[in-house]
């Protein structure tokens, strides 16, 4: 796992490695909107998970980003709080993201 100061310096070292594309959450499954795609839990792996801690102690600015690839090649990150597990996602993406 690589280590990084910020979330501005990880973002920039994975785009110079291809991982161009952004994710979004939906219910069951990964949304890119600049591809108009949407990806099941059977259509990506999760290559690593970066935590990040903000600049108190809370939950609230803890950030986690996913690196991800789909099946087809395609390379991006997703970007959460540390609070998803309180959204209505489907168990098969919680337990991808896990």
């Amino acid at each position: 796992m690589r280590n990084y100061d910020n979330l501005v310096e990880a973002l920039n070292d994975l785009k110079s490695k291809g991982y161009n594309y952004d994710f979004n959450l939906l219910d069951n499954c990964l949304r890119c909107e600049k591809l108009d795609k949407d990806f099941s839990p059977v259509e990506f792996n999760v290559e690593e998970v970066i935590h990040f801690e903000g600049d108190d102690s809370s939950a609230d600015s803890r950030s986690i980003l996913y690196v991800i690839e789909t099946s087809s090649g395609i390379k991006g990150t997703l970007l959460t709080t540390n609070s998803i597990y309180h959204n209505n996602l489907s168990k098969e993406l919680i337990a991808k993201l896990r």
